[in-house]
């Protein structure tokens, strides 16, 4: 039986600088054992614990796709103790993942329906794992629509530039890419607030149309109302409470929600299950 509270080590492989005031980087981890990454089976959306012995532990998000092999993915928010260490490690330092944790986004319900990706920041993590995932040749023909609305403060606060271009660039996925705010003439995309941009680019509800959101508590306050207007039904509004997180398997009680553990029964609800809970998230 694995021990859950004793993280896997991982060597870190590769870290790329995400935004221009560099306090968003991503880290690729490689596990030290084969068999580790056998037993590390895991989904689009759910989120794992990185460690650093003597510093601590924090949940984040798993950004890297299931169909992407050999490697994790997790983007760092330079924000506190454990991932200023983070910040500052190299490629071949040693640290710990323990995982995968909580549940993740209700794949086999959404084939075959359209599909709407909303992220603001730098919580477009697990949206990344869940974009490679659908459009993965293997996936990418049982879903139908994709839509996706991102957004960040400024063009040099995006993540995964590269990919967003690509994507740009497919046929089978709409990408709506947005800031804030610019003064760059060469910016070719949408200026305005993620949920400006969702009125305006989302495709209507309908029982064949999913939304999946995550993003800063602000952005989704006034996201919601919109998808309201446009006629999605609240156990199609799929949103993580991934900001609850803390131990991962329900032992510290800092997650619970009601009778709800974030941790464990979470943390993708649907808008339907979050009415039912207390408003404490």
């Amino acid at each position: 039986m694995i021990n859950p509270y004793l993280p896997l080590p991982v060597r870190v492989d590769e870290i790329i600088t995400e935004t221009e005031d560099k306090n968003l980087k991503t880290f690729k981890l490689v596990f030290l054992n084969p068999a580790d990454e056998e037993r590390f089976s895991y989904q689009a959306g759910q989120f794992a614990e990185l460690s650093i012995a003597g510093k601590g532990e924090i949940p984040i998000g798993i950004a890297s796709s299931p169909t992407e092999k050999g490697h994790l993915m997790f983007t760092i928010n330079k924000v506190g103790l454990v991932t200023t260490r983070m910040h500052n490690m190299n490629p071949g330092d040693i640290m710990g993942v323990r995982g995968p944790l909580g549940n993740w986004y209700p794949w086999e319900i959404m084939e075959g329906k359209n599909v709407v990706i909303i992220g603001g920041g730098f919580a477009f993590t697990t949206l990344r794992s869940s974009i490679i995932y659908m459009l993965d040749p293997a996936n990418r023909p049982k879903f139908k629509d994709i839509h996706v609305i991102y957004g960040a403060r400024t063009p040099g606060m995006l993540l995964y530039k590269n990919e967003l271009a690509a994507w740009e660039k497919r046929d089978d996925i709409h990408m709506h890419i947005t800031v804030d705010a610019t003064d760059d003439p060469n910016w070719d995309y949408n200026v305005g607030f993620v949920p400006t941009i969702t009125e305006q680019k989302a495709p209507s509800g309908s029982p064949d149309t999913y939304a999946i959101i995550c993003g800063p508590p602000i952005m989704i306050k006034f996201t919601q109302p919109v998808l309201d207007n446009l006629g999605y039904d609240h156990d199609h509004i799929i949103m993580s409470l991934e900001m609850r997180m803390k131990c991962g398997i329900g032992i510290c009680g800092r997650c619970n929600i009601g009778e709800q553990y974030v941790c464990k029964d979470g943390p993708v609800f649907t808008l339907a299950q979050l009415g039912k809970m207390p408003k404490e998230y």
